[in-house]
């Protein structure tokens, strides 16, 4: 996996560590070149020579991780030619790079390629290749020590990030498990609901639509009460079943959903079964974003039901105004028991409202009217608003 192969990615979002490292190896050998190279002499310009190998050092050290087997070759490559210039020791800047260089081997390269080269870099430096000379059996064992010591930190960090990475993986996993049993036990309820729906309020309405159909005959045919009774709950069982459609389907699949354009049919229902009711449209209509076309309609059928619950034989108007950067709806009715129904500003009807508006950031009023009746009128900004390409009747 690329992840496992380079566990250090993760730390490139840390602000340029590599960089700071490498300055910091260019100004160690700085600093060693002003203090103890003039000691050595073994050019004219000791410190310009410990200067610029140091900075070379440094670019390497930079990009180790990057490259970690060029600039392991690299960094070998010119310890040999420090030895070639006649020096016989290597300095702490060298010997801080070299185990930085051992330790990214370890810890970036796969565990077959990085024991390969680390065991080769150990063996070049204690058969004495580098400096062309016999080493003692204890300054071996000291390099081997150490290089390996230092290749096998970079090793344990290797399989640290490695395991990091896998426990990572196995929560994202169980992560996911866990969503996949949540939706699937959210399906299994909405399909229950959907099930006493049907079982119980589909058929409960099915069964009132025939018998005002039955009694509506009975009486001649004529009775418009009735009719509208019929059409509503005809209306009703076609909703409830687009709604059961619903809960039946995936949470992530849709239907359309209801909006404005049905406000005038409701309204035309609510007039033929005998009821006052007058729809009164200003400004230019506009098509508005699906969300806030239901909400708005939602509103307006909520207030519209609890009008007719209580308003009695008087009017009731619903006034939908289109503005520059709104939308409001109004419904009030002339007169009635405005306290019964100012009771529900507690319940689920306003309260619904209220949420909706407040969902858009609207405004929501609701009370008892000074010369009677109620009003309900809710303004919601309408900033997703689309030009419509033919006016909603």
């Amino acid at each position: 996996m690329a992840v496992l192969l380079s566990p250090f990615r993760h730390l490139r979002a840390v602000p340029k560590p590599d960089l700071l490292i490498g300055v910091a190896i260019v100004a160690l050998g700085t600093l060693e070149a002003f203090t103890v190279a003039p000691e050595y002499g073994v050019t004219e310009t000791t410190e310009l020579w410990w200067v610029g190998q140091a900075l070379v050092t440094g670019v390497l050290v930079w990009f180790r991780r990057r490259s970690p087997v060029a600039v392991f070759i690299l960094m070998i490559i010119a310890q040999y030619a420090w030895y070639r210039q006649g020096y016989e020791h290597c300095q702490t800047w060298q010997l801080a790079s070299l185990l930085i260089v051992f330790h990214t081997v370890g810890a970036e390269l796969p565990f077959r390629p990085g024991l390969a080269w680390a065991v080769t870099g150990i063996l070049v430096f204690a058969s004495g290749a580098v400096d062309h000379r016999r080493l003692p059996l204890a300054e071996v064992v000291f390099l081997a020590v150490l290089f390996g010591a230092t290749y096998l930190t970079g090793l344990a960090l290797h399989a640290y990030v490695a395991r990091v990475h896998r426990l990572a993986e196995q929560a994202v996993h169980l992560e996911r498990g866990r969503e996949r049993e949540a939706a699937e036990a959210v399906a299994r309820e909405r399909a229950r609901i959907a099930r006493e729906l049907h079982d119980v309020v589909a058929h409960s309405v099915s069964m009132m639509v025939m018998r005002a159909g039955a009694l509506r005959r009975s009486r001649g045919g004529d009775d418009e009460t009735l009719l509208g009774i019929e059409r509503m709950g005809r209306e009703a069982v076609e909703e409830l079943r687009v709604m059961l459609g619903a809960l039946r389907m995936p949470l992530n699949e849709g239907i359309p959903q209801p909006g404005l354009d049905l406000l005038s049919g409701t309204v035309d229902s609510l007039v033929s079964s005998g009821l006052r009711v007058t729809l009164d449209v200003r400004g230019e209509v506009v098509r508005l974003a699906s969300g806030l076309d239901l909400s708005v309609y939602r509103i307006a059928q909520e207030a519209l039901t609890n009008a007719v619950k209580h308003a009695g034989e008087s009017e009731i108007r619903i006034m939908l105004s289109y503005h520059r950067d709104s939308v409001e709806v109004e419904v009030t009715n002339g007169s009635g028991n405005g306290e019964t129904f100012s009771a529900l500003s507690t319940g689920n009807g306003l309260v619904g409202m209220r949420e909706r508006v407040a969902l858009f950031g609207g405004t929501f009023e609701a009370g008892p009217r000074p010369e009677g009746g109620f009003r309900v009128h809710a303004s919601l900004p309408t900033s997703l608003e689309v030009s419509a390409g033919e006016p909603i009747t």
